[in-house]
């Protein structure tokens, strides 16, 4: 389309001058002084101003402090699934019950300890089952929705949260890798059952489970990878064990991962005389830097320790879980 321009001298090509995305100005044989003088037409756009990049948040500290948590905080834990009162005391109440149950358990065990105590939900994220699954692995999987909400309020109020896993037939690691994207947040960690661990012909609840260290091993480095990765803080590496052969080849554990805190937690349950002859025996020969948890039964418990008598025993324990 030709254009237009009132008042302006018709110029040939040769006397025109045109830089494109600038300005379009009259030659110089043109007197600029005069009224007559052509207008200066703007052929292209001022650039938008680019926006500042935004700051990026600070990286994720524990709620005193640091990203290190052994041995810098113990945790305090109510163990369950979310709506299962029969798997323990975390299924027992509201979302915003447990929160403030957890934080209150965890006030109990303050005086008793020269760390940070960390109120923890440990929840059942792969459940043992006594039939088969559609998959057959005789483990069912928590829909990762259902636990998002736990770890939103945990984080939010200053808690920790740690996936528990029972895997049946499955591994420790496939099953970890299908929660990668609950593990990738800060304040989440990680517990491996192996009483719940079977062979491809065994049953939940006829027999119990015992661990390849293999398998424990393998997980431990994809976990520490995605820390390293994500640039996380450190995470909770927990193992559950009752009785020598649910963990064999325990020495060989790999416990090289800064990323981990590793922990090995004495969950038996009965007269407080066997669980402390249980608790001796967990703790012969000990993996260098690993710390030791206890937990504590509300039904299961012949006589349910206090806080104070939790942490008179020797070592004092770093993680104490409550079902």
């Amino acid at each position: 389309m030709r254009h237009h321009y009132p008042k302006l001298l018709i110029l040939t090509a040769a006397t025109l001058l045109l830089v494109l995305g600038a300005t379009m100005i009259a030659p110089q044989t043109v007197n600029n002084t005069s009224e007559h003088a052509p207008k200066i037409l703007s052929l292209g756009k001022k650039a938008a101003p680019v926006p500042a990049k935004p700051t990026p948040p600070p990286p994720y500290t524990f709620p005193d402090g640091g990203r290190t948590l052994f041995p810098n905080y113990r945790l305090v834990a109510l163990y369950g699934t979310p709506g299962a009162p029969v798997l323990g005391a975390l299924g027992e109440q509201s979302l915003p019950q447990t929160i403030t149950r957890a934080k209150q358990l965890a006030k109990q065990y303050q005086p008793y300890s020269k760390q940070p105590i960390l109120p923890t939900l440990e929840i059942i994220t792969t459940v043992a089952s006594a039939t088969a699954t559609d998959n057959n692995d005789y483990s069912n999987e928590i829909n990762p929705s259902v636990i998002q909400p736990y770890i939103n309020a945990a984080r939010k109020n200053g808690e920790y949260v740690v996936l528990d896993l029972q895997p049946g037939r499955s591994t420790f690691l496939s099953q970890a890798k299908e929660y990668k994207n609950l593990l990738a947040q800060p304040n989440v960690g990680l517990a491996l059952d192996p009483e719940w661990k079977l062979t491809a012909t065994e049953v939940p609840l006829e027999q119990i489970g015992s661990a390849d260290i293999h398998d424990i091993n393998a997980t431990a480095t994809w976990l520490a990878a995605l820390v390293r990765q994500d640039d996380l803080p450190q995470k909770l590496f927990l193992l559950q064990q009752f009785r020598l052969d649910m963990l064999p080849g325990r020495d060989r554990l790999n416990v090289v991962y800064p990323q981990l805190a590793y922990g090995i937690q004495m969950d038996g349950q009965g007269t407080q005389a066997n669980k402390l002859g249980t608790w001796q025996a967990i703790l012969q020969t000990p993996p260098k830097n690993t710390y030791y948890g206890w937990k504590n039964f509300y039904q299961k418990d012949t006589t349910l320790l206090t806080p104070a008598q939790t942490m008179a025993l020797h070592p004092q324990p770093w993680y104490v879980s409550y079902q």
